[in-house]
């Protein structure tokens, strides 16, 4: 294991529902736009803070209401690929070269291909 994977693990373990309670705090304060993302207020990819530790709000999202603790070689895919985009039903888990294959292929379609 990971420091990361350790860090959630032990969230997952020991500190689930107020884990969760952060998750549907970060919900509460997105936006749903026409494409059915859940978008966090912000510039840019949205982080937050969660014992001691900060990550990108939509991994810890994904991590805590799946209960899954990720490696760092996991990455969290938006099949969307709106990065301010916390809805769990836009979001996967994949490896570094699948999340660069999506950036291809919305490069060349605008979209997911499983979406065309």
């Amino acid at each position: 294991m990971d420091d990361g994977e350790d860090w959630m693990q032990d969230i997952l373990d020991n500190h689930l529902e107020k884990a969760r309670s952060r998750v549907f705090s970060l919900l509460e304060q997105t936006e749903s736009n026409t494409d059915g993302c859940l978008v966090t207020p912000t510039k840019a990819r949205r982080k937050t803070r969660f014992r001691g530790r900060q990550t990108a709000a939509y991994r810890f999202v994904y991590c805590v209401l799946n209960e899954e603790a990720l490696t760092f070689e996991d990455v969290i895919r938006h099949r969307c690929n709106n990065p301010r985009c916390i809805n769990l039903q836009h979001l996967e888990v994949g490896s570094r070269r699948d999340n660069k294959h999506d950036d291809w292929i919305f490069a060349a379609y605008g979209c997911d291909a499983e979406w065309l």
